[in-house]
């Protein structure tokens, strides 16, 4: 049976993206960045999270001009399993970076990750008026490179190092697509 979007705000096939909310904390959320396979490639899992962490992070995002974040939610089930935001908006430069935590592991390997960047951006070209948007990724993080190259962003290079985890540095690579319409 068809479940209502709550306040869906961009449509996909098997996702829909909508505002996070404090609700939101009370859910799994705060806990996926507890959690080290979750957070294997990115910066989390360094200072515990907490559920005040969590609902002070959801309210800083009011106020915020260089920050969007979106609930990723199944389409069919209404379960948020994951987050996926713009920041360091850059509204002179017209670029921001693009990131996302599937934190749900009942959702990984589904094509949410593709179909929400896809989702986002297009918003971010054609809603925000970017012309550029950005991400970087762990190097062994082998299916958000994969994510990145098939919706058209180009590596534009290495940052050696950057990323400490499991006791050792890690290159991250920078990738970026730029609305050539734009």
């Amino acid at each position: 049976y068809y479940m209502e979007k709550k306040n869906s705000f961009l449509n996909g096939g098997k996702i829909y993206l909508r505002s996070l909310n404090k609700d939101d904390a009370d859910g799994n959320y705060p806990n996926w960045f507890n959690d080290l396979e979750v957070c294997q490639y990115n910066g989390h899992y360094r200072i515990p999270n907490t559920k005040e962490k969590t609902l002070k992070y959801i309210e800083s995002l009011a106020n915020s001009s260089d920050t969007i974040v979106f609930a990723i939610v199944e389409n069919e089930t209404n379960k948020h399993v994951g987050n996926v935001s713009l920041s360091k908006i850059n509204w002179i430069d017209r670029d921001a970076d693009i990131s996302i935590i599937i934190g749900e592991k009942d959702a990984w390997g589904k094509g949410y990750a593709k179909e929400t960047w896809r989702l986002l951006i297009d918003y971010g070209f054609n809603v925000l008026n970017l012309h550029r948007i950005y991400c970087g990724t762990h190097k062994e993080n082998i299916g958000m490179q994969k994510v990145a190259q098939s919706l058209g962003m180009i590596e534009e290079g290495v940052f050696k190092e950057a990323i400490f985890k499991k006791g050792q540095y890690f290159d991250i690579i920078r990738y970026a697509i730029i609305d050539k319409n734009n």
